[in-house]
């Protein structure tokens, strides 16, 4: 049985053509790619890439300047934080809470508008794996060309379940019986009767936007078109903590606000989703209220 796409680049010692992490003392790092006869190059010294080829993952390595700096492959979320860019990436935080709110499994057919560099979509591929199907759209062609070289370059080539266009998603999508769809743009409310179209009764449409403005239309049209269940809505914070002997502390830096999750699920054909019972806050929808247009 052949190993999933980019499995072999995983493990074992590194080889040339690797993506290699190196942390100094410091924490810092440097991501380069392997290649014989080169040598990697800092102000504190240089060391050949060949001192690596063969050698295991968790290998230190000196430079002539004698710093020493410690190797291994770079994690998904480090790729991911060091690629090159054409426009902002979704941050490894948020990329987690898709893959599980929005239940990406693996062989799903998942349908993605957006994909800026490619982040998102190297998380969505590992996910759905050789025999799922993800269908990415992007209406810019220089940052699909940055996505496509970024998808490539972390598989270690083409994946076989991914197929990127470049249009919008709402005059180019084909796909039916969708069993995702994520939606990474500044107007998601725009896509939704096509998305209500692709996906199979049950599916679900994920939305990520990065205001409270593009929050709430996003819902309100979710509610308003009567064929999606209760859109369930939230943003996630990462804090980390120093921890040395009894200094044990949270960090003075987190990651706040990235942007809002949107998520629901597609009703049965005919069938409309029952009222939600709430009382909302007195002046909720008053005079200044503008009902979405469905």
């Amino acid at each position: 049985m052949s190993e999933p796409t980019g499995a072999a680049r995983r493990r074992g010692p590194f080889q040339v053509g690797d993506q290699v992490q190196l942390t100094d003392p410091k924490g810092r790092h440097h991501t380069f790619t392997l290649e014989a006869g080169k040598a990697f190059h800092t102000h504190k010294g240089s060391f050949p890439h060949d001192a690596l080829i063969g050698a295991p993952e968790g290998t230190v390595v000196r430079s002539s300047g004698n710093f020493d700096y410690l190797a291994l492959r770079p994690l998904l979320p480090d790729f991911v934080l060091s690629m090159p860019r054409g426009a902002a990436v979704i941050y490894p935080k948020d990329a987690g809470q898709i893959i599980a709110m929005a239940d990406i499994f693996a062989g799903a057919r998942v349908v993605e508008a957006g994909v800026g560099s490619g982040a998102l979509s190297t998380f969505l591929l590992r996910a759905v794996g050789d025999h799922g199907q993800l269908s990415s759209y992007e209406r810019r062609q220089d940052f699909a060309d940055i996505a496509k070289k970024n998808v490539e370059r972390y598989f270690g080539g083409p994946h076989p379940a991914w197929r990127l266009t470049v249009g919008d998603l709402q005059d180019n999508l084909a796909e039916t019986d969708v069993d995702r769809v994520i939606l990474d743009m500044l107007a998601p409310w725009e896509c939704l009767e096509a998305v209500h179209k692709a996906l199979v009764p049950g599916g679900l449409v994920c939305c990520y936007v990065a205001t409270t403005t593009q929050l709430a239309r996003t819902v309100e049209t979710m509610r308003a078109m009567r064929c999606f269940t209760e859109p369930q809505s939230w943003e996630s914070m990462v804090r980390t903590w120093h921890v040395e002997g009894l200094a044990v502390r949270p960090d003075h830096r987190m990651i706040g606000h990235t942007g809002f999750l949107v998520t629901a699920r597609r009703m049965a054909d005919g069938v409309e989703a029952p009222m939600r019972r709430r009382r909302p806050s007195k002046g909720s929808y008053g005079e200044d209220y503008e009902a979405p247009e469905v």
